[in-house]
């Protein structure tokens, strides 16, 4: 626990700096989201994209959590790998549609730059979780069932 909120608050550290570059958009990509892409207001207002992002984040984190809960050590180490491996496969894909996909070329380097942080922060979360120890409690139950 003494790691755990620290880290929270690096990671809204995070979700504040993506929020802000994701609100710097382009003059036509305010007028994209304004006229076409409604859905995606949020994103004007630096707060709002924050609050967003380090919602993802969060939830993210209670994930692996759970798995570190609910399934033996070395499964939940094998699905952070995993989720490791979808993380940085998603900011590979996000960084080829922000160059290939001329809408999103429009929105901006900031834009860019904002959406990147949320998936370095993601593969943050599953380092912080890779290189957690084997809790006590555990070590403790096999010492007794080897005596």
């Amino acid at each position: 626990m003494k790691r755990v909120i620290p880290f929270l608050l690096f990671l809204s550290g995070i979700a504040c700096a993506s929020g802000y570059l994701m609100s710097k958009l382009t003059g036509i990509g305010k007028i994209g989201i304004t006229l076409m892409h409604r859905e995606y207001q949020f994103l004007k207002i630096w707060w709002e994209g924050a609050i967003a992002v380090f919602l993802g984040l969060l939830i993210l984190f209670l994930i692996h959590s759970v798995f570190y809960k609910i399934v033996p050590f070395l499964l939940a180490k094998f699905l952070d790998l995993v989720l490791l491996a979808a993380a940085i496969y998603s900011l590979y894909f996000t960084y080829t549609d922000f160059h290939v996909d001329v809408s999103h070329r429009l929105l901006g380097e900031h834009f860019h730059l904002g959406a990147y942080l949320f998936f370095v922060g993601w593969i943050l979360i599953c380092f912080f979780f890779l290189f957690k120890s084997k809790p006590k409690k555990a070590l403790k139950d096999l010492g007794n069932k080897a005596a």
